[in-house]
């Protein structure tokens, strides 16, 4: 004897729901990670063989470990004990803000993520933006790095295209792991920046447990031969110019190193410029305390705009990749070698005098990095119309301006990028790209900038001013 019974219909889809769910968590899931892992295996091999700086056992441990190993530490368990007494609290609260923290910052690095889905992307986007080109490098210098040393290369932050430009210029050498900012912690974008092998900073947080557990998770890191890729100005340039650089990464990394070592911990500078900065009216904005705050909704509409204003000039054939995106590699800078010249052990050093060694370093490195921004065609066009911002040049006027210009920056060994190898070409090609951002104004042949974009211009210019300075315009920050 059968009964028909009847179910309200929104129990029947959450049912069904449910063995959905069920399916793909016990069928399909684990098919999915073994299929992942082993073309992220296959991937390892083969990278393992080609890249000068090997990927380490570290990277390839599974996040969960990587987890418990941080948040049972010896010194992240006495400053959680410490916090809970400091704040009188349990112990077991204290743990479970440390288990939040490593699960915030910890990465889960996946080579088949980085080297096929992340550097494709990042090609066909830098690409696609910029003609991309790396200026000079020091081969016989990054050739010399030691097989099992920690490097870590140092770099100036104009734009967050540098992530994705950096990586993808480097991928030949190493797999890159970023600090990235809050910004990026956006459910689907967080998932794919940690498969890339980036962690989270929270860059201004004043939560002393939080900051014990990020230090130990870069000093693990560190430890181990990861490498890192850090911009110690700690946000992007706000004007165009380098930043007052902040220590505090350089530091977790320096305490812990023993100059008689397994390891060598290796800087390396780089330098990063652009034709066009995708945000350079935001920077500028955020600049001036005075200006108004968009609001998200304004900020999402202005985005929209922009992405639907490129997409208008590309279907009418009108549309120009922004202009030269440009990278320098500096020369190593050996911790090893900085420590026996100058006598010193950071393992060793009290607290005032470790942080200000550490400040001494920090400073070469971003003076290094501030010496090899590439000198490029929108930077240098920008600051010979704002050294004359009333005259109006002539083709011709205009290049006999940039070649003196020129001389003098070569003078004082800057890092010069020739498109084609001439001179005349950058010219244009700088004055083509103003001119199609509205930045100058053409008439009867004539060149002029436009006086309400004077501060876009300045951005650009500032960008190689400190070049023309008599020292770098570098100074510590607290």
């Amino acid at each position: 004897m059968s009964t028909a019974i009847t179910i309200p219909l929104w129990l029947a889809l959450l049912i069904a729901a449910l063995a959905l769910w069920a399916l793909l968590d016990r069928l399909l899931m684990p098919s999915a990670r073994w299929f992942i892992r082993s073309r992220a295996n296959k991937v390892l091999d083969e990278v393992s063989q080609r890249l000068p700086i090997h990927i380490r056992p570290f990277q390839q441990v599974r996040r969960q470990a990587l987890i418990d190993r941080l948040v049972f530490d010896e010194k992240v368990q006495q400053a959680a004990r410490a916090f809970a007494e400091a704040h009188q609290m349990p112990r077991a609260v204290a743990l479970a803000q440390v288990q939040r923290h490593a699960r915030e910052i910890v990465p889960a690095f996946n080579a088949y993520m980085y080297f096929r889905v992340g550097y494709w992307v990042g090609k066909q986007v830098s690409r696609s933006l910029y003609r991309v080109r790396i200026g000079s490098t020091d081969d016989a210098g990054l050739a010399a790095i030691p097989e099992q040393a920690t490097v870590v290369f140092v770099m100036n932050h104009r734009s967050n295209m540098d992530y994705i430009i950096a990586s993808y210029l480097a991928a030949e050498r190493a797999a890159l792991s970023y600090a990235v900012g809050e910004w990026a912690r956006v459910w689907g974008l967080q998932q794919l920046i940690r498969a890339m092998g980036a962690y989270f900073v929270r860059r201004d947080s004043r939560d002393e447990l939080y900051r014990r557990v990020l230090e130990r998770y870069i000093a693990m890191a560190t430890e181990a031969g990861v490498t890192q890729a850090v911009y110690p100005e700690g946000g992007l340039t706000r004007d165009g110019r380098l930043r007052a650089p902040r220590f505090g990464v350089l530091d977790y990394m320096l305490r812990g190193f023993h100059a008689h070592g397994e390891r060598d911990l290796v800087f390396v500078p780089l330098g990063l410029n652009y034709d066009r900065v995708l945000e350079d009216r935001t920077q500028l904005l955020a600049a001036d305390a005075s200006a108004p705050r968009p609001g998200r909704w304004r900020t999402l509409r202005t985005t929209l705009g922009f992405v639907a204003r490129q997409l208008s000039l590309l279907l009418r054939s009108r549309w120009h990749r922004f202009g030269y995106a440009c990278v320098n590699f500096g020369t190593p800078v050996s911790v090893r070698a900085w420590t026996a010249a100058r006598g010193i052990d950071f393992a060793r050093l009290e607290r005032e005098q470790r942080h200000a060694e550490v400040a001494a370093l920090g400073t070469h490195l971003m003076a290094e990095v501030g010496r090899l921004i590439p000198v490029l065609p929108v930077p240098l066009v920008a600051s010979v119309l704002l050294h004359e911002p009333a005259r109006r040049f002539s083709r011709l006027e205009l290049k006999a301006a940039v070649g003196e210009l020129v001389a003098a920056l070569a003078a004082r060994g800057a890092q010069l990028y020739v498109p084609r190898q001439d001179w005349d070409y950058a010219v244009d090609a700088g004055v083509r790209m103003l001119t199609l951002r509205h930045l100058i104004d053409e008439a009867d042949g004539l060149f002029m900038l436009r006086e309400c974009e004077a501060p876009l211009l300045r951005y650009y210019a500032n960008s190689i001013a400190h070049l023309l300075e008599p020292a770098p315009a570098v100074a510590q920050r607290a």
